[in-house]
């Protein structure tokens, strides 16, 4: 019969204490933004291992929708709170909640031990479906594939008001992320698709891997680059 020599029985003792660690570490991942200028005032409140529970109020209906959809497949618990100058347009409030939305996340992430750190998913809504993969690496990016070209029918909320979103949203929080529309002509079934998408794929990168609760880089760390749209 094989018998685990001490060196192993020692290994896998602390591999276990580390991931015991975890339902603990769980219950802290949460974190608050607020974020006051001229412009606007947002409130952000974040819970990482959630339910799914939102409560969403921007002022921009639309965004309000994706955004419960965001927190309800992504099970994050979220409140937004916003106030800004939509009698000029949405421009500042869209991109003031993407930023701090963003930094909740980096806030609840804290060093990143131990989190899965690469997700992807592929989200159909009838005509539309988009797929999103996501890298939580510090080296912000966004690359969209596929990104519709045309408004049509989008008078609220339209594409660019979405890629606007999803760039804010990127380079705060430290996210490399490709987003792929496949296919769809109801812009509102592929932004749709694109958040269902988002919070499915940074529901599992964000997720603990039982196999190491170290930070998920041969570096040791996550590096961090200033990278421009």
């Amino acid at each position: 019969m094989y018998k685990r020599n001490k060196k192993e029985s020692r290994t896998n003792s602390k591999r276990n204490v580390r991931f015991e660690r975890a339902p603990l570490l769980l219950k802290k991942r949460k974190s608050q933004v607020s974020r006051n200028t001229s412009e606007t005032n947002i409130m952000v409140k974040l819970k990482l291992d959630g339910t799914g529970m939102s409560t969403i109020k921007t002022g921009i209906s639309f965004l309000d929708h994706m955004l419960t959809l965001f927190s309800k497949h992504g099970y994050f618990d979220l409140v937004i709170k916003a106030q800004g100058d939509l009698d000029v347009d949405i421009h500042h409030t869209n991109e003031d909640i993407a930023l701090s939305l963003g930094e909740a996340f980096v806030k609840a992430l804290r060093d990143k031990k131990g989190i899965r750190r690469f997700g992807f998913f592929y989200v159909p809504m009838e005509d539309a479906l988009v797929r999103t993969v996501v890298d939580i690496s510090n080296r912000p990016l966004l690359v969209l594939e596929g990104w519709p070209k045309s408004d049509r029918g989008g008078k609220q909320y339209r594409y660019i008001d979405c890629e606007h979103f999803l760039k804010s949203f990127t380079q705060a929080a430290g996210l490399n992320m490709h987003i792929t529309v496949i296919s769809g002509r109801d812009r509102h079934h592929v932004i749709e698709a694109v958040f269902k998408s988002l919070g499915r794929a940074l529901d599992v990168a964000t997720r603990f891997d039982k196999r190491s609760m170290t930070v998920p880089s041969t570096k040791g760390i996550f590096s961090y680059y200033d990278s421009h749209y």
